[in-house]
């Protein structure tokens, strides 16, 4: 009987376990500004899948097709400096991607925001930054 208990106890346990170490579940994730927006979800993948890190899913959108600029995602993985995800002039682009930090297994910050490209004289036009942490 002490063996059954002990058992039941210990899958208990490990099946409960697993549900912790599911991935974060999917939330909204829009950033818009005049001429630029990206409308999509963002999830924490768990620390067993490789890679680990903010992955985003969504559409990049080039608002205002007239004003011959491009758009991008601008996007800052802890230790590392800002990256692009650039986008297509006048049409949207589908974002599928896994920011991670390849030299550690948990990623626990980015930082991301969506830019219009205004060319070298002007600077670029960027929605608020927004901070994502791990909990």
């Amino acid at each position: 009987m002490r063996k059954l208990a002990t058992a039941v106890v210990a899958a208990g346990l490990f099946f409960g376990g697993m549900g912790v170490a599911v991935a974060d579940s999917a939330h909204d994730l829009v950033m818009r500004m005049p001429g630029v927006g990206f409308v999509g979800t963002y999830q924490w993948q768990p620390t067993t899948k490789i890679p680990s890190g903010l992955h985003v899913k969504g559409t990049l959108r080039d608002e205002n097709k007239d004003d011959g600029h491009n758009v991008y995602l601008r996007i800052k993985v802890e230790g590392y400096a800002w990256g692009h995800l650039t986008g297509v002039q006048r049409k949207h682009l589908k974002v599928d991607k896994v920011f991670s930090d390849g030299a550690v297994l948990k990623t626990k910050q980015v930082r991301m925001h969506a830019c219009i490209d205004r060319g070298s004289l002007r600077p670029d036009y960027c929605s608020p930054e927004r901070l994502f942490s791990r909990k």
